[in-house]
């Protein structure tokens, strides 16, 4: 499936249930005395003690109270970008990941065909780096020559197709998905795409940063060119032609903010009238050579970028469209190709992330045999990983947040009765994905063998384009997943209105069975009820019931809405990590957004929750702290983050997540639920006032 949605509370004991107190917590400062208690405060799980930082006041900076002392003892491992709980525990999934793949790559009796024998030698080729270097070009010799024989604009045409179908996305990102208008059947989708920079910014921005980017950009083009075999000289003309090519491209590309409109992004056409606006790109032509002959209609997601694709096969001379498909066949495959080519790859991605080391290639191959076999790895990780009690009790939790949500529409102050009828019926309608897939995916047409990794790689992603093609004209796929079982993360699919969680997720620090509601739902809690209304944000608003991107809502209401999240934007935009670097209060809005919502509805179902479990008597505290407080803890430990400041400067500019410590405290500062949780006064930097609180549900 098309991944574009891919889409990822703390001081001591106040008081009993029902405190009402505004004071800060007694024991929030190092100075601070303790609450006299009768005998030493039950230890819980979930939360550790000592990565609290109590010399902070967590009315001040909750960020840093909560985990202070664990930031400064976690520094960023050399080869990576950055570092937090999710990382600890992406390590202690991959080390049994990689247990799984060096028992497939040993086992060398697997069945042929089997999901063990793939994954095995895919694995196996994927490390074997002496015949990765001794094979040198020649697994790719066939494409290059291919890209070396194209004499005319049709076979150039004919390449773009190839090299779709390889994954290396010249010009543009083209294939199959549900028609966001019409969710009962699949359409052809054509997006902007061809760039190399991270997007269309990159190219235009003139600052210390992005040149010291587009200088390391510049020098991995030509050190690859000059892998190829070209000469100094051809190799620096060869990266500039390329730069000069996908800077035109850049130009008409929307921005990320502008890409985040899935009105604008819907433009269909039909195949004629696609064919006489873009004759150059010749759309019947690529369709045919996709197998998608039949279609009749294309949705454009950008006209105007088109335009330009049109332009530049029109102008641009035929070598040096061909120099710009090689470079992004090469790039596309270099992890895959001899050791010069990975580090030249990796020399740039430095300049953009600032890791001083490349990751073991373990890693490096474990996730990429999850790329490219997900579901074949995925069956081998579940069977050892997730048990059927995890995931009843994760489906408990999340039929939970959802009643909380349906309360919190009909309880809504500002939207009309007609547009709750609506939003209502959209939340009845959720589906939820819990673990693994229902169906897996059916491997048995994907060769994969021992012999060379650029081939098994080339050939799975030409089979995974293939599978998707071939679901044009067919019934929508409800049970297909857009990640794999082993992906610590989760995501909202508008079209298909259905939540997702992998086993992965399932797991802890995110999904503990042993620990108290609190953590559980201050953790993996948070992250449904964030992604639950992320059918709600100001993106997946315009998606109804069903999926169909339609208005349901009524003027006054999508005005409320807007008025009510602009401030949210506002907030965001205040935000400032580095020095001149603000966070984009517009980028990140849908994620924001589904940070502020879901924490108050997970909120509320929480207090449900102990409410049954405890009625109006005293609620049980652990490590001193009261459900409460440890429910705001736990959303918080679990955002720690330690982030070098170039990733942090391209994580601002392309991500529309925001910081970990924003995603902590920006929500949390509109919640008087956190507010009375801690004690905090009037005019704390944790709290806002009530004319200046984002509220929306």
């Amino acid at each position: 499936m098309n991944n574009r949605y891919l889409s990822a509370g703390t001081a001591a004991l106040l008081a009993l249930a029902g405190c009402t107190s505004t004071k800060p917590a007694a024991v929030t400062t190092a100075a601070a005395a303790p609450v006299a208690t009768a005998a030493p405060a039950p230890k819980g799980v979930g939360l550790d003690m000592a990565d609290i930082d109590r010399s902070v006041n967590p009315c001040e900076d909750f960020f840093q109270f909560s985990g202070g002392n664990w930031l400064r003892s976690n520094p960023i491992p050399s080869y990576a970008s950055s570092w937090g709980p999710r990382n600890l525990l992406g390590n202690r999934t991959q080390d049994l990941l990689r247990k799984i793949l060096e028992d497939a790559a040993a086992n060398r009796s697997a069945a042929p065909g089997s999901n063990a024998q793939k994954v095995g030698d895919f694995y196996a080729s994927a490390m074997d780096t002496v015949a990765i270097d001794r094979a040198g070009l020649a697994p790719l010799k066939p494409e290059l020559d291919r890209v070396a024989a194209v004499r005319n604009t049709a076979g150039l045409r004919a390449e773009i197709v190839r090299l779709q179908e390889l994954g290396a996305g010249p010009f543009f990102r083209a294939g199959v998905d549900v028609d966001e208008k019409k969710t009962t059947q699949y359409a052809v989708q054509m997006n902007q795409g061809g760039l190399t920079l991270p997007n269309r910014d990159f190219y235009f921005k003139t600052d210390a940063r992005t040149e010291k980017v587009k200088a390391a950009y510049r020098a991995y083009m030509t050190q690859a060119f000059e892998l190829l075999g070209a000469a100094p000289a051809v190799a620096r003309r060869d990266a500039a032609t390329v730069e000069r090519i996908e800077t035109r491209l850049a130009k008409a590309s929307r921005t990320p903010v502008e890409l985040r409109d899935p009105q604008a992004n819907y433009n269909k056409l039909t195949v004629a009238a696609a064919q006489q606006r873009y004759p150059a790109l010749d759309p019947k032509s690529l369709l045919a050579g996709m197998q998608l002959g039949k279609a009749q209609d294309i949705i454009i997601g950008q006209p105007a970028f088109f335009d330009e694709v049109n332009a530049v096969l029109n102008t641009e001379t035929l070598p040096d469209l061909k120099t710009y498909l090689r470079w992004h066949l090469v790039r596309s495959v270099a992890s895959a190709m001899p050791t010069p080519y990975a580090e030249a790859a990796f020399r740039y991605s430095q300049a953009l992330t600032g890791a001083k080391q490349q990751a073991p290639r373990w890693k490096r191959m474990q996730a990429a045999t999850d790329q490219s076999l997900g579901e074949a790895f995925g069956q081998l990780y579940v069977d050892q990983a997730f048990s059927p009690e995890a995931k009843a009790k994760a489906l408990e939790m999340v039929a939970n947040i959802k009643a909380s949500m349906a309360e919190h529409i009909q309880t809504n102050t500002w939207m009309s009765a007609p547009t709750k009828a609506e939003a209502l019926k959209k939340l009845n309608a959720l589906r939820v994905k819990i673990g693994y897939p229902d169906v897996w995916k059916d491997y048995s047409a994907l060769p994969i063998a021992r012999e060379s990794y650029l081939t098994n790689l080339l050939a799975a992603r030409r089979w995974e384009n293939r599978r998707e093609a071939a679901k044009f004209g067919g019934p929508i796929d409800r049970n297909e997943w857009g990640m794999t079982p082993p992906t610590i993360n989760a995501y909202y699919n508008p079209p298909m209105n259905e939540i997702v969680f992998p086993a992965g997720y399932l797991q802890p620090p995110f999904f503990d069975p042993k620990a108290d509601d609190a953590i559980n739902y201050g953790a993996i809690g948070g992250v449904m009820g964030h992604e639950m209304t992320h059918g709600f944000d100001d993106q997946g608003r315009q998606y109804d019931s069903e999926g169909n991107l339609r208005d349901w809502w009524t003027p006054a209401d999508a005005a409320e809405f807007t008025q009510r999240a602009a401030i949210v934007g506002k907030q965001y935009s205040a935000f400032s990590p580095l020095d001149s670097v603000h966070v984009n209060g517009q980028l990140t809005m849908g994620e924001n957004l589904a940070d502020f919502a879901g924490l108050t509805v997970v909120y509320g179902a929480l207090e449900k929750q102990l409410q049954q479990r405890y009625g109006n008597g005293p609620r049980p505290s652990y490590d001193g702290f009261t459900p409460e407080q440890r429910y705001f803890l736990s959303w918080a430990q679990l955002r720690r983050q330690n982030i070098r400041p170039e990733a942090l400067r391209q994580q601002i500019a392309t991500d529309p997540h925001s910081p970990g410590q924003y995603r902590t405290i920006g929500p949390l500062m509109n919640m008087p639920q956190f507010q009375q949780a801690f004690g905090c006064p009037e005019g704390s930097k944790m709290t806002r006032s009530a004319a200046d609180r984002a509220v929306i549900w």
